[in-house]
């Protein structure tokens, strides 16, 4: 249960006025900095014209035929890829490869830095839960980390589990949850050794170290113990990678003979399993991203069928916990539209018997709550500001969690008890790392009780982190979070890391991040646009950035960018803009709108091919996604909206920028061909002699590679990249 949070205004400024300079001019696209003198030529797939009519209007596409027809087999076996598609997509690593040369040394030197901000061997806080207290703890040099517990009050830790172990002489692995039984006897523990997110589900006796026979494949990762610690429920994905099931495993059984407890026919709603703070319920959670309904089913009586909370109705959500014979549910229901919190009996059938307890304030989002035995819990933001409220259910008081500094993140994790009033939050900023406090809701003693470290050092004092406002077109502001070291000319000489996401409501934090020092401390001012499609601003800074309004996401980034090169932060040229998954649409978006404003694009796992995915109902997640970006399988506006903003089909005969384009193989999420497509387009039709680069990862997925360390090496990637644009080798 976490989320994150960060300030949007009053952003400190340097002391004393900063002088006026003239604004640098916008180099041409053709005139930015060459990485090479002489490139090799690049990899030109073969065209294979591919037909589809939609709505009256139909599109040729070239490279449709680098979608694998067996994508699904692909997933879980990578070796039944076409031979073709392997061969291009390798022509594609060769010639990055190629064209980075004569950047090892500094992606060394990079990789180095990075690791060395790294505690080698560090661990959390273990967090206490009856007789033990369980966390992480890593050895020094090794990728995984180790679940250990140990006795309450102290004393020797026990490994239960050494993901570095399980890990061994695999490309790729990735946990995907592990939890431990109510009874302290039992491991649940999945895993995902292809990066395709089919995860295995393993059960590990505690007392002797181990795994049970049963093993269940192709989970969505992680379980839910019932009350009497002897079984588990987990969601099964389909064959199109959908959880669209929710099975009991009986610990010993057969997992072929697991119980159906919850069946999902519609594929256009995600689905989940979870459990109440007071472990009375397990709550099967089914959501699309403006829709939800919860089934609760009570942790003591796994054979019980199913209760429905309340039935889904089209653009309300809606999630629940429970304390002392009542539920709690945050929603948005009755026009709530940042959010309120209502009290139910558990027995409660509909929304008719649900009460206000924390009412709806326009301007106030409600992000996340909690219940304990005696309090409630809520993550709120207000005017971007994130807090912590406690409400005491006996006489509800009501009283905040403060912070000092201007920026944040802030983090909201909760406690493995329900009789308790400590609870646990960390916090950050861009210039400090990161802090975990334990709080007394009662007392209200707040107590410090980790700050990350960084062994090669790290002076706060050194750098600067503001808030700046970009005008965007329609009168709107836009929030800037900036970092740089107090050193750094803002003369407009300065490169810039521009980044950017603006999808789903997620709000990307100002929080601590060791790596993009590195870049900060070469000087570049490292900039993060919040733009609307996130939830910045509250609700409304989403709705406002999602559907018919996605082109407010592009403009505002462009806004950003116009506005760092007016107070003299940078210029044109020298903003390298970074973006992933949709953050990758968003870069597609702005390098097809203004190609001359940008420097360099980076766009990690992009999802690029919004039409053709959208209008692709076997994928993964096209039906959830629908409610993001609308269904143009079966509406027109729909089909014209997305086709006009789509990465893909919006490549022109123009010059862009060079580019650098990650993706990896096993992708469920974004698929390794829009990317490949995408840059095939972009190689087809530019204009310019700047390099376009795809690097695959063939052993990975979504998130690249999986370990702490291996994934600096694909950071380092990215860094380098941008530091040979503004010529900074050193």
């Amino acid at each position: 249960m976490v989320e994150t949070g960060c300030k949007l205004d009053r952003y400190r400024r340097e002391s004393g006025p900063r002088p006026t300079l003239k604004k640098p001019g916008t180099l041409p696209v053709t005139k930015r900095f060459a990485l090479t003198a002489d490139l090799p030529k690049p990899p030109l797939p073969e065209r294979r014209p591919l037909s589809d009519k939609r709505h009256g209007r139909e599109r040729l596409d070239d490279y449709a035929w680098l979608r694998a027809h067996n994508w699904q087999e692909v997933f879980k076996d990578t070796s039944l890829l076409d031979p073709a598609i392997r061969a291009h997509l390798e022509a594609e690593n060769a010639y990055q490869k190629a064209v980075m040369a004569g950047t090892e040394s500094l992606r060394e030197t990079l990789v180095k830095e990075m690791r060395g901000r790294i505690k080698e061997d560090d661990s959390s806080v273990p967090a206490p839960d009856g007789p033990f207290a369980y966390g992480i703890a890593y050895r020094a040099g090794a990728e995984y980390p180790r679940f250990v517990r140990q006795p309450r009050e102290g004393g020797e830790t026990e490994i239960l589990l050494d993901a570095e172990k399980e890990a061994a002489d695999r490309p790729y692995f990735s946990l995907g949850g592990a939890s431990h039984s109510g009874d302290h006897r039992w491991l649940a523990y999945a895993y995902d050794d292809k990066g395709s997110e089919f995860y295995t589900l393993k059960i590990r006796d505690l007392e002797t170290g181990e795994d049970l026979a049963d093993v269940v494949e192709d989970t969505g990762g992680g379980g839910v113990w019932s009350a009497r610690s002897n079984g588990v429920f987990y969601t099964r994905l389909d064959s199109n990678h959908r959880p669209s099931r929710v099975f009991y495993h009986k610990l010993g059984d057969n997992p072929q003979n697991d119980a159906l407890i919850y069946e999902e026919t519609d594929s256009g709603f995600f689905m989940g399993v979870g459990k109440t703070q007071s472990d009375e319920f397990v709550v099967i959670d089914i959501h699309d991203h403006e829709t939800s309904e919860c089934w609760l089913i009570p942790a003591s009586n796994p054979a019980a069928e199913p209760r429905l909370l309340a039935e889904r109705e089209t653009g309300v959500e809606y999630d629940v916990d429970e304390g002392g014979g009542t539920l709690y549910i945050r929603t948005n229901a009755s026009g709530a539209r940042d959010y309120k919190i209502v009290t139910a009996p558990v027995d409660a059938a509909g929304r008719d018997e649900w009460t206000d307890y924390v009412a709806h304030e326009d301007g106030r989002l409600i992000l996340d709550h909690f219940v304990l035995k005696n309090h409630l819990v809520w993550l709120e933001r207000r005017e971007g500001l994130p807090r912590i409220v406690v409400k005491r259910l006996s006489d509800g008081e009501e009283h905040s969690v403060a912070f000092e500094e201007e920026a944040y993140s802030l983090g909201l994790s909760g406690t493995y008890e329900f009789d308790t009033t400590t609870i646990r939050f960390t916090y950050s900023s861009l210039t400090t790392p990161s802090q975990t406090f334990e709080y007394d809701v009662e007392t209200r003693d707040r107590t410090l009780l980790k700050t990350q470290e960084v062994p090669s050092g790290h002076d706060p004092h050194d750098y600067v982190t503001r808030r700046i406002f970009a005008p965007a077109k329609d009168g709107e502001t836009v929030p800037v979070s900036l970092l740089y070291r107090r050193d750094t000319p803002l003369d407009g000489t300065a490169p810039c890391l521009l980044y950017g996401y603006g999808s789903y409501g997620i709000t990307i934090p100002a929080g601590f991040n060791t790596n993009i020092l590195s870049l900060v401390d070469r000087g570049f001012v490292y900039a993060i646009a919040h733009i609307r499609g996130g939830k910045d601003k509250g609700f409304r800074w989403y709705e406002a950035g999602r559907r018919r309004n996605k082109a407010n996401t592009f403009t505002d980034f462009i806004a950003a960018a116009d506005h760092l090169v007016a107070e003299n932060f940078t210029s044109h040229e020298r903003i390298v803009a970074e973006g992933g998954s949709a953050g990758g649409m968003l870069m597609g978006a702005v390098a097809n709108m203004t190609p001359e404003k940008f420097g360099g694009i980076v766009a990690v796992v992009p999802f690029v091919d919004v039409l053709n995915t959208m209008l692709d109902d076997t994928l993964p997640l096209t039906p959830p996604e629908w409610p993001e970006w609308g269904n143009p399988v079966l509406s027109g506006e729909d089909y014209e909206v997305i086709a006009s903003y789509s990465p893909y089909d919006n490549v022109k005969s123009q010059a862009y920028p060079p580019m650098l384009v990650l993706a990896g193989l096993t992708d469920p999420r974004v698929t390794y061909w829009e990317p490949a497509k995408w840059v095939a387009r972009l190689r087809e039709l530019k204009t310019d002699d700047n390099p376009v680069l795809l690097r695959t990862n063939m052993d990975s997925g979504h998130g690249g590679a999986s370990g702490r360390f291996s994934k600096l090496e694909e950071v380092a990637f990215v860094h380098a990249f941008a530091l040979r644009l503004m010529g900074k080798l050193a």
